[in-house]
Order: C-alpha cells, then sequence, then structure tokens
C-alpha cells in the first residue's frame, strides 16, 4: 500500500510542479526583464528548487564522449556488449589503437543507485584499460515472467560475465558485491575454473562486518529479516512493467540516505538557493550535478536484498565459512590464481575500517606478494571511488596494482 501512496502523493504535485516550472522559467529567462530584479531572481530560484524536490529523477547517462591519452582528446563508444534481464555489460570503446589495454570488469552495487554513480570511476579507469561496467536494471521494470534474482543468480551473472570477458580480466567490485564477487571467484577457483579473474579489487565492502560495525551494520543486525520483509518489502504498482513484482523500493533506499545526515542535504538545497539568487551558476550546476545523480534511484528485488541482509549483515556466511552459493560452499582459500587488492577510506560511515581488509584473511592461498592494502586517509566513502582524493591518490595505487600482477 505504501507504494501506491507514494505514486498518489507524486501525482497530485503535478500541478504545483507545471506552476513551478512555468514561474523559473518567466522569472528565470534572460529575455525577461524579471529575470534581472532581486525579487525576480528570489522567485526563480524559489521556483526551481521546489521543482528539483518535488520531481522525479529519470536514470543518469553515463556521457563519456572521450578521454585524455597523453595529453590527446580520445573518442570514446559506449556499447551494451551482453544483456540480461536484470543486467547489461556496458563496455567503453576507446576508438584507436588499443587492443592490448587489459580488461577491467567495474562491479557497480545493486544497492538503490544507478551504474552511473560509478561515472567518474569509468572516467578515470577508460585512460588505462579496456573498461567494462554492469549496469543493474531498476527491478520495477523487469517484468514479473522474467522470473526472481536471488543472490545467487548475482554470483552466477558474475561468474557468466567474467566468461565472457575472457582470462586475465581484472575484477574491481564496489561496496556491496565485494561478497558475491569473492563468493563468484571462490567457487571458479574450486572448479579449476580456466577462466579466472587475473586479480580483485575489492572497494569498501562487507566482507566481514562484525569488524567495527557502522550505523548501517547496527540498524541491518538489529532488526529480524521478518522485519524488513514486513515493513520494506511492496509489490510494484500497476503502471510499470515489473507490475506485482516485490520489490525493495528505491524511494525508501533514498529516504535512508537522507536520514543519515538530513542536515547535509537541507544546508546544500539552502545553498543552492542562495547561488542561484546570487547568479553563482557554476556552484548552482554542481549541485544540479550531484543531486541528478543521487536522487536517481531504482527499485531491488525483494528476495536479492532479503538474501543479502541475511547472509552478510545477520549470519556473516563469509567470514564465517557457512556461505552456501549455487548449490556450494563458497571457499576463499581456494583462490590461488587471483591477485587481491582492498581498498577502504579512514572515514567511511557504511563498510568500517577493516571490514573490506577482511578479505586477506579469507584468502589465504593467495601468495603474500599478490596481496596488498590500501587505507585512503581522509576519506569517506563515496570518495573510495569518485573525486580528487580517488583520481589522485586511490587510482594510481590500483593502476600500479593491475600493472603488476599482470
Amino acid at each position: 500500500m505504501l507504494y501506491e501512496l507514494h505514486e498518489l502523493q507524486h501525482a497530485s504535485f503535478a500541478s504545483l510542479r507545471m506552476w513551478a516550472q512555468s514561474t523559473a522559467s518567466l522569472y528565470g529567462s534572460p529575455y525577461s526583464p524579471l529575470s534581472y530584479t532581486p525579487l525576480g531572481r528570489m522567485v526563480s530560484a524559489g521556483s526551481e528548487l521546489l521543482l528539483r524536490t518535488t520531481q522525479r529523477y529519470k536514470k543518469p547517462e553515463f556521457g563519456i564522449a572521450e578521454t585524455v591519452i597523453d595529453g590527446v582528446a580520445v573518442p570514446v563508444v559506449e556499447q551494451v556488449t551482453l544483456e540480461k534481464p536484470f543486467c547489461q555489460l556496458r563496455r567503453f570503446v576507446r576508438v584507436g589503437n588499443f587492443q592490448d589495454q587489459p580488461r577491467v570488469l567495474i562491479v557497480a552495487p545493486l544497492s538503490g543507485h544507478f551504474a552511473t554513480l560509478l561515472r567518474d570511476t569509468v572516467r578515470t579507469f577508460i585512460r588505462d584499460f579496456d573498461v567494462t561496467i554492469t549496469d543493474w536494471r531498476d527491478a520495477k521494470r523487469v517484468p514479473l515472467s522474467e522470473g526472481a534474482f536471488h543472490f545467487d543468480d548475482y554470483v552466477r551473472y558474475l561468474q557468466e560475465f567474467i566468461r565472457f570477458l575472457g582470462p586475465d580480466v581484472h575484477v574491481v567490485s564496489v561496496c556491496q558485491p565485494t561478497v558475491p564477487a569473492l563468493a563468484a571467484v571462490s567457487l571458479m577457483a574450486a572448479r579449476s575454473d580456466p577462466v579466472q579473474p587475473r586479480s580483485m579489487v575489492m572497494m569498501g565492502g562487507p566482507i566481514d562486518t562484525r569488524k567495527n560495525p557502522t550505523t548501517v551494520n547496527n540498524f541491518a543486525k538489529a532488526r529480524p529479516l521478518s522485519w524488513f520483509e514486513n515493513q520494506v518489502i511492496y509489490r510494484v504498482p500497476v503502471r510499470y512493467p515489473g507490475y506485482l513484482r516485490q520489490v525493495y523500493p528505491g524511494f525508501l533506499q533514498h529516504a535512508g540516505f537522507v536520514a543519515m545526515n538530513p542536515g547535509r542535504h537541507i544546508e546544500s538545497h539552502r545553498d543552492f538557493y542562495r547561488h542561484l539568487v546570487q547568479g553563482d551558476g557554476d556552484s548552482a550546476n554542481a549541485h544540479r550535478a550531484f543531486y541528478d545523480e543521487y536522487n536517481a534511484v531504482m527499485d531491488l528485488p525483494a528476495e536479492y536484498y532479503l538474501e543479502t541482509l541475511d547472509r552478510v549483515f545477520h549470519k556473516h556466511a563469509l567470514p564465517l565459512g557457512t556461505l552456501v552459493s549455487c548449490g556450494e560452499t563458497v571457499n576463499p582459500q581456494a583462490i590461488t590464481r587471483t591477485a587481491l587488492l582492498t581498498v577502504e577510506g579512514e572515514f567511511d560511515d557504511i563498510s568500517g575500517n577493516g571490514q573490506t581488509a577482511a578479505a586477506h584473511e579469507l584468502c589465504t592461498n593467495i601468495p603474500a606478494a599478490q596481496q596488498h592494502h590500501l587505507l585512503a586517509r581522509a576519506v569517506g566513502h563515496y570518495g573510495i571511488f569518485s573525486g580528487r582524493r580517488f583520481r589522485e591518490s586511490i587510482y594510481p595505487e590500483i593502476r600500479g596494482f593491475i600493472e603488476r600482477v599482470s
């Protein structure tokens, strides 16, 4: 019922949004004399702020048209190379002679935001690597006829993607997918699969949430699985292709994100209003770019969401050696051919320090020379994979690691 009420609320604001749009255009147009008056700028700024806080945000585009290599602009072509019901493999092809570059599979989180949240990650990696990313689909747009999507399906998808990209691919998993990625590689190693990744780079993930638990970990642990099933799982309304599919709605995830730092978001919107009134276009555009991405959220398949909560946050199945996936017990000790790099942020409030590094305690048969851990100083969760510190400090370490183990 909550999903239907959410849809009804959005629909009820339609007239208000139309009014805000027309008012912002009237008072903000450079052809209108009203836009050059203090009152006009305040009305235009307030109207745009109202519009942005009540509208829906569609899935953003990656929008990576080129990269710069050795000071030369190189065109980039985006391709969908493999399509599954719940995911697409999206490759970024540099136009030119770059066939010998190492292949990198960036595994984006299936945790509420679209894969475009890793746009800066992709943009940085394509300078040196042949990059492919998992672009997960919004569950409310996947017809019920496609079936369910479980934790084991995620693991199978990753194994298929690794085999599709071929031997010696480097798997870079960001946040939530570190667990299924490690499970996928462990199962492939146990079967002596001829196509195993050359390295795993795990960034800010919940390998062992018992270590330095965060507010997110405590919230998930403090409530039984039945509470989440009863309180946050809903069926998709009739207007979407995934009608009747059970999902964890994106708008609830978004509300959770905002609730973690409400004061920061309120102040950010106040600053946006001030920048518009003052005519500070650069700062206003930066706000728009951030919230266009941050406010664009997707629904998660209910079965995958609940199974992840149960296995990762409640039972700690991977570090305790009790994780069973695809009918087999996951044993990271089976991994011998895949190098391992873990990356954590000093101020990460999503995955605490030590949670990702725990992978080294599990992968005991990887040679010590092919294991490395990086603790990024003065970096929060999102700073691990985007922003200036990522580009200038963290990425060079990742690039060097991949080049060494290649």
